[in-house]
């Protein structure tokens, strides 16, 4: 501001003493005003006007030396600005990063500084994609560029629109001025134009054009070259079947028939054929697009989309491998530690290995539970070792599914502990006779959950194993293993029997059963003395309880056939007739002769 005063002081003291001088000089005396030739003819304003002439002078010399001393105060201030902002970028020049300006993988420049609040990184990014797409303009003149500088910025311009701008700050990091910088700027970015006017180009059009049609030619080639050859193959296939064709079978079951087997060679077949004209398409597609600049970033995208899950794939697979390695070791380890406790449990179960208190019976379901307990520590081993097992879904389906499982399985998990328990409480083993409530059998099935019979009418009975552990068990053949089975069965003889002739009759009666034990000896008890008769019941061992219903058919039978020949009658069933002396109740064939009743 005080600059600005002084100046304007100054001009006007120059113009008042370049008039004054004037009029002193002037000769012709008509051109000059009145009252000026009537001071010029008064020596003492003549004087006057002479001091003030001086006085202006020296006010003039003053303003002269005050402006050279601001000039002189301006210029090194800027001067010392310039050399701080030049100390200032020296010093930041060590630390900063330049950021190029790229231009299809061509380094065109480098950009150090911000310009406003862009970036150097936007500010490259955004003249990389102008020189990009002024490049593919058909109609490009690229000596058309210019510069246009304002107060703030210099600017690389074509037509109307701006290529790139440069301030003072580029200058700076650049050790030149922004105007200098933008005219070497220019010229890199003319030589970048004129290449890639070169590369697309009417010329490079045409050529495109002919690569996309050699390319559809080609892939429509390959598209008819693949179907020809599932023709062929399917027309040998058919033929295969009456050559070297066979049916597959499993013992008498056919499983594959040679009809069969041409459908699924001939679906693998046009499974084939599809899949490798995908692989074609795949390939084929993303060169079409990327033949023409306006569709290149297309066939990248398209592209992307095939490769980049393919490659995450891979290299997932590829990060996996250590931790495929820990589960295969973990397996192992697992793996050969069952086969071992299944090596014990086979030794203990043929009695070959003997532990004092543990039964042969136990060693399989034993190995069983331990075996599922390793696994179950196996899998809860591997769980952290599996692909997405970190993740929020995988863990939420996991509870989901072990939810289902807990409250849809309660009767399953009481079924499998009733089995453990069963187990281990030894009641039955396979093959014994067992009475199960009302329901007899054998012992055919025993699993985690159900047991199964079979009853002497080759009837099938499930029975849960949760009912066993609530019921109570007979078991017949575990008796007649360790002591002997007691059978035994009821007949009735009136009171002219001596009991011990029927004590005789009826132990060897019992004693002629086959199945009957001899050691020990058959005993009849007297159970009853009814009003008309007296009660036995026989008594007598056997050994195997599958034949219990085939060895009391035959001691009935014995029964009735000593009962008959000793001509004793049964009073089973009873008779309420009255006896008058009429003729008993024996079998003919078993009756002796009149002879021999008088001989008694």
């Amino acid at each position: 501001m005080l600059f600005t005063v002084l100046l304007a002081t100054f001009f006007h003291s120059s113009n008042a003493n370049a008039q004054f001088t004037d009029i002193v000089t002037t000769p012709n005396r008509d051109t000059v005003p009145q009252d000026t030739l009537v001071i010029a003819a008064d020596p003492a304003k003549m004087l006057e006007m002479q001091h003030a002439l001086e006085e202006a002078r020296i006010n003039e010399m003053n303003l002269r030396m005050e402006m050279e001393t601001l000039r002189t105060a301006t210029f090194v201030t800027d001067s010392l600005k310039k050399a701080q902002s030049k100390q200032r970028i020296d010093s930041l020049r060590r630390v900063t990063v330049a950021t190029p300006v790229v231009v299809e993988s061509d380094t065109l420049y480098y950009i150090y500084a911000k310009r406003g609040g862009v970036s150097p990184k936007a500010r490259a990014g955004s003249v990389a994609n102008m020189i990009l797409s002024l490049g593919k303009q058909f109609s490009l003149n690229p000596d058309s560029v210019y510069i246009e500088s304002t107060d703030i910025t210099t600017e690389l311009m074509y037509k109307d629109k701006v290529i790139a701008s440069f301030t003072d700050l580029d200058g700076l990091w650049e050790n030149t001025t922004r105007d200098e910088l933008a005219g070497e700027r220019r010229l890199v970015v003319v030589n970048k134009l004129y290449e890639l006017q070169k590369e697309y180009g009417i010329m490079q059009l045409l050529k495109r054009i002919f690569f996309f049609i050699l390319v559809i030619a080609l892939q429509g080639s390959l598209i008819w070259g693949t179907s020809w050859l599932y023709r062929r193959g399917k027309i040998r296939i058919m033929q295969l079947k009456d050559s070297r064709l066979k049916a597959i079978s499993i013992r008498d079951y056919e499983l594959f028939d040679t009809q069969k087997q041409v459908h699924i060679l001939t679906f693998f077949a046009n499974l084939a054929r599809y899949v490798f004209i995908f692989i074609q398409l795949m390939f084929s597609v993303p060169i079409l697009f990327s033949i023409f600049p306006q569709t290149e970033d297309l066939a990248y995208k398209i592209f992307s989309y095939i490769w980049n899950p393919v490659r995450e794939i891979a290299i997932d697979i590829i990060d996996y491998i250590p931790n495929l390695f820990t589960i295969i070791v973990i397996w192992l380890a697992i793996r050969y530690l069952v086969k071992g406790l299944g090596y014990l449990a086979n030794e203990i179960h043929s009695e070959r290995l003997k532990i004092t208190g543990f039964y042969p019976d136990w060693a399989h379901p034993t190995y069983q539970i331990i075996r599922f307990l390793l696994y179950a520590f196996m899998v809860a081993m591997i769980y952290p070792y599996l692909p997405g097992s970190k993740s929020g879904i995988f863990q939420g389906v996991s509870v989901f599914v072990g939810l289902i499982i807990s409250l849809g399985s309660s009767s399953v998990i009481g079924n499998i502990m009733a089995g453990m328990v069963i187990t281990y409480m030894r009641p039955f083993k396979i093959g014994d006779r067992i009475k199960l409530n009302d329901t007899v059998g054998n012992v055919t099935e025993k699993t985690p959950f159900v047991t199964r019979l079979k009853t002497p009418k080759n009837e099938i009975v499930t029975i849960p194993n949760s009912f066993i552990m609530s019921s109570h068990t007979v078991n017949y053949s575990a008796s007649a293993r360790n002591y002997g089975l007691i059978i035994h069965t009821e007949v009735s003889f009136g009171f002219e029997i001596h009991w011990k002739t029927v004590h005789e009759l009826l132990i060897n009666a019992a004693l002629k059963t086959p199945g009957v034990s001899r050691e020990p000896v058959p005993f009849v008890l007297e159970t009853l003395i009814h009003d008309f008769y007296v009660i036995y019941q026989i008594n007598a061992y056997i050994k195997d309880a599958d034949k219990l219903a085939q060895i009391y058919s035959d001691l009935h039978q014995n029964i009735q056939d000593s009962s008959n020949e000793a001509g004793i009658e049964l009073l089973s069933p009873h008779y309420y007739a009255a006896r008058d002396g009429d003729e008993i109740t024996i079998p003919k064939e078993y009756r002796k002769s009149e002879k021999e009743k008088s001989r008694r």
